[in-house]
């Protein structure tokens, strides 16, 4: 049924629940589970500031390291939760947004099943921006699965 399931977590207990039932979905069907989580450096106009001539200083190009290696952290983690299930997950962290790091991966593998959880940005973030798991909804190019996480 399923080949490739792309699934989205953040690291939080509430996307666990996501990544469970993604794995638990590829063990069954013997698919290949991808485990996605994206991140944003803290490359801010603040941060680049103001040269003694008052023009911007270029911010260094490690400068993001540190989200970049949380994030690749929290694959890592989520893979070594499934592995113990006996699933066997590709860890991947991309730069962007969530949800574009979602579609874009299903995409480029041609995934069958996007899984990702119902909870996340809550407030006026959501309200601008939307959710992940409406904007994967809406927008990906395979089956979506949206868990109830909480």
């Amino acid at each position: 049924m399923y080949r490739t399931i792309v699934v989205g977590t953040d690291g939080s207990s509430s996307a666990e629940n996501a990544v469970d039932v993604a794995g638990e979905l590829g063990r069954l069907c013997g698919a290949q589970v991808h485990v996605v989580t994206a991140y944003r450096p803290v490359r801010s106009a603040v941060l680049a500031g103001v040269g003694a001539m008052g023009g911007s200083v270029a911010a260094p190009a490690w400068l993001g390291d540190d989200e970049r290696v949380a994030a690749e952290e929290v694959v890592r983690r989520a893979g070594e939760r499934l592995a113990r299930t006996g699933v066997s997950a590709n860890p991947v962290a991309r730069l962007g947004e969530p949800a574009d790091a979602l579609l874009s991966l299903a995409e480029e593998l041609g995934a069958d099943l996007l899984v990702v959880g119902n909870r996340g940005m809550t407030g006026v973030r959501r309200y601008l921006l939307g959710s992940v798991a409406d904007r994967v909804a809406h927008h990906a190019p395979c089956s979506v699965h949206i868990v109830h996480t909480c």
